[in-house]
């Protein structure tokens, strides 16, 4: 199965920088495409970040324009940069992988997920 591990959460001040990273290992040819959620409490749980097969991204509204995403294939990673931090932006970040399915693939992966808290 694939295993998704999220790093580089933990506690940053209002107007600061982040860098999450999701580390992907197993059965890595499941995948098909990665992105970035993020969950407030009493939340849904919400797209962040997304990039496609083909290399593209997408944004949320709410981060569009201080964030930055992107995928390194040869490292199986997915890192997730955020700048000029708000309150609101604290949550659980969670890593995702879309899978292929099949027999031996799931159609969704999840990491653990890393808390994000931003203070002012």
């Amino acid at each position: 199965q694939v295993q998704l591990v999220e790093s580089g959460g933990g506690l940053v001040q209002a107007g600061g920088s982040l860098r999450l990273s999701c580390k992907a290992s197993g059965d890595i040819g499941c995948i098909s495409t990665m992105g970035w959620y993020r969950q407030a409490p009493g939340d849904e749980r919400t797209l962040v970040a997304a990039v496609t097969s083909g290399g593209r991204a997408k944004y949320a509204d709410s981060v569009k324009g201080r964030s930055t995403i992107s995928d390194d294939n040869a490292k199986n990673t997915l890192d997730l940069e955020m700048n000029r931090l708000t309150l609101e932006d604290t949550a659980v970040y969670y890593c995702n992988a879309e899978g292929i399915g099949g027999s031996n693939c799931q159609y969704n992966y999840w990491g653990q997920g890393t808390q994000v808290t931003v203070s002012s």
